[in-house]
């Protein structure tokens, strides 16, 4: 029995049987699995009175992700620089979300990012070790299924009509396809610097390097160099994010927003219709101490909500932000927490924003607090992020 069935009892082990030496990677990290309701826990930490996820990462959390609307339920993964991936199951209703410890896999370097399968039975981990591995959830058990000549910043599975394949981009200058029945990566594409972040939403990739060069791939057959775009903004880039136009929702990919360590986000085009659809905002700003300066902080990550199309902007400044791009308008902001948000995620229905707080190392090795825990929080949120009602 694997933990896709939901009528595991509490005096059942969650993946059906006890846990043996075939496993790579300890099984349970949640030693109960009766479902508990934690709450919303208040404090300095949570000033927003979200729902705090239990047993969260030791170390700086770098990769989150709901799975996808293939499943019925919620779960959330996360990817951490203790060198740990975690599994919870979300369940409950608005303001009331229990996040259940279901187990946990491990690499032997940092975690940098994670993504499920497009059916949501797998969760793929890019790794500083150098490796991808697939942790199949009903088993509990992972395989490599990747490898680069340095740490790997990203992985996304694609799923297109005629192939599926895991995409792959590393600080060693490559992007890789992977067959998933193969070693061997199906294509390699090299490039001019490190990949510094990248997203893919098929039929389209794009890929930011250490040069702030932006690549846009079309993935129709296999990875071919779309267009390369000169970058809207003027400091390294740090996320970015594909979105579709929510009016035409069987349409591909319309464009991108992609955001910098300098508290600024831009919205990119593909095709504009009009040049000036293209436009960058600042975000993840205060005013500093001096009136004619500002702090700006970086912009740690980027989601669109899956129904609304709006999007959240995360940053070192301790915020999360919603924003209606298409309004040009902010929608929201959050309370400060008291470290970073390195991470956030949408989940498949778009009811829960869960996000990640964690020590980001911008202020160096003097700030850094080991008495301040890593934090998941879950934050409901289908209706602030609806859109502005246009005029």
């Amino acid at each position: 029995m694997s933990f896709f069935n939901t009528n595991a009892g509490p005096s059942q082990t969650m993946f059906g049987s006890t846990m043996g030496s075939t496993l790579t990677g300890t099984s349970l990290f949640g030693q109960s699995t009766a479902p508990t309701t934690f709450g919303a826990t208040t404090g300095t930490h949570n000033p927003n009175k979200d729902i705090e996820v239990q047993s969260p990462p030791d170390d700086s959390i770098s990769g989150l992700a709901f799975s996808p609307p293939t499943l019925q339920q919620n779960f959330l993964v996360s990817g951490s620089w203790d060198n740990q991936i975690r599994c919870w199951e979300v369940t409950g209703a608005v303001n009331a979300w229990q996040a259940i410890p279901k187990a946990q896999q491990t690499h032997s370097g940092p975690v940098l990012d994670v993504r499920f399968s497009d059916d949501g039975t797998k969760v793929f981990s890019a790794s500083c070790d150098k490796t991808v591995k697939m942790w199949d959830l009903a088993s509990n058990q992972t395989m490599q299924v990747a490898q680069h000549d340095g740490p790997v910043k990203t992985v996304h599975y694609i799923k297109a009509p005629n192939y599926a394949c895991l995409m792959t981009t590393s600080w060693d200058k490559t992007i890789k396809l992977w067959d998933l029945r193969s070693p061997n990566p199906a294509m390699t594409v090299n490039l001019s610097e490190k990949s510094y972040c990248a997203d893919a939403y098929y039929p389209m990739a794009v890929v930011s390097l250490a040069n702030r060069a932006i690549i846009v791939y079309s993935l129709e057959n296999g990875i071919q160099q779309y267009k390369q775009i000169d970058s809207p903004l003027k400091y390294q880039h740090r996320c970015v994010s594909i979105f579709t136009d929510k009016e035409k929702p069987n349409q591909p990919p319309s464009g991108f927003a992609i955001g910098s360590v300098e508290g600024r986000v831009a919205i990119q085009y593909l095709n504009p219709a009009n040049p000036k659809d293209n436009f960058t905002f600042k975000c993840h700003r205060s005013n500093g101490t001096n009136n004619n300066f500002q702090d700006v902080y970086v912009v740690h990550d980027i989601s669109f909500h899956p129904q609304h199309g709006t999007l959240a902007t995360v940053g070192s400044d301790g915020r999360f932000s919603f924003w209606d791009k298409d309004a040009r308008t902010k929608l929201k902001t959050s309370e400060q927490v008291e470290q970073s948000i390195t991470r956030c995620a949408f989940s498949a229905r778009g009811e829960i924003f869960a996000y990640s707080v964690s020590y980001d190392w911008s202020k160096g090795h003097e700030f850094y607090n080991p008495q301040k825990k890593n934090h998941i929080f879950l934050h409901s949120c289908f209706e602030e992020l609806r859109p502005r009602k246009k005029n």
